[in-house]
């Protein structure tokens, strides 16, 4: 356990940090879902932007790194191009 006063603050804004970081990535991966699981073209179309705003914001407060947001963001576009 940790003595230091400030090292016990570290490990509360650690652990309410984690926490959050948790929440908006579990959200991000139940909206690339969502999308994936789709078979009508005209829903994804709907939903591609709101999912490419999210991870846009997530990659850059560092929940998830840029190449990752990124290559999500190509994987959907493809999949909703093959939809017909």
């Amino acid at each position: 356990m940790a003595n230091h006063k400030s090292s016990l603050k570290r490990i509360r804004q650690e652990e309410k940090r984690r926490l959050h970081n948790r929440y908006y990535s579990k959200t991000m991966r139940n909206a690339v879902r969502k999308i994936r699981a789709t078979t009508q073209k005209e829903e994804a179309v709907v939903l591609y932007p709101k999912v490419v705003k999210m991870l846009d914001k997530l990659a850059k407060t560092n929940i998830i790194h840029k190449n990752k947001a990124n290559n999500l963001k190509s994987k959907l576009a493809l999949y909703i191009n093959k939809l017909g």
